[in-house]
């Protein structure tokens, strides 16, 4: 029974890896590859702070969002010719959701961080690791609610909780070793 329980873990976590995939990858790709214009434009609040700050920029917000769809379609290709059933099934919607959610997630974030008075590659513990699932999960619980509640069980939820923080952190380090974060955080 034990290996059985081992066994089982180990696909809820990969299944939690493989759904969030085209959540994941959006802030990575947009950090290597975005720069440029400011989303805020360089625009103040009210509270006289950034709205997003100087690193939320168009171009990342597009090749982030373009980099979580190029991956989800990847998956449904691999899906659609190899026999790996155990997997849950991306559709076209999910893809574009959770990929969308995780940058306005990220947004939404560095909005409340600019209000807090929180810097640009300051840590703000729990909202730097949860702020694209959060994202992804509004999105696609409210636009695609009968794939959402299919596939995102709660064993899967909680994997995905328990998961993300570890993947983010990974993530960042790596990020920072390459130069492309300026912060391992």
């Amino acid at each position: 029974m034990g290996s059985i329980s081992i066994i089982s873990l180990f696909i809820i976590g990969i299944s939690a890896i493989w759904i969030m995939l085209p959540a994941y990858l959006p802030n990575p790709v947009a950090a290597a590859l975005g720069g440029g214009k400011p989303i805020d434009g360089g625009h103040c609040w009210s509270d006289g702070r950034r709205i997003f700050g100087d690193g939320k920029t168009i171009r990342g917000l597009i090749v982030g969002i373009c980099g979580g769809i190029a991956i989800g379609l990847i998956q449904i290709l691999i899906q659609s010719y190899a026999n790996i059933g155990y997997l849950p099934a991306h559709t076209l919607l999910s893809v574009l959701l959770l990929a969308i959610g995780a940058l306005l997630g990220d947004l939404g974030k560095s909005f409340l961080k600019r209000r807090r008075g929180v810097g640009r590659g300051e840590k703000w513990p729990i909202a730097d690791q949860f702020d694209l699932v959060i994202g992804a999960f509004i999105l696609v619980f409210i636009f695609d609610p009968i794939w959402a509640m299919s596939v995102i069980t709660l064993p899967i939820a909680l994997a995905i909780l328990i998961l993300t923080p570890v993947l983010h952190r990974g993530t960042n380090i790596i990020g920072y070793i390459l130069g492309i974060k300026e912060v391992p955080w």
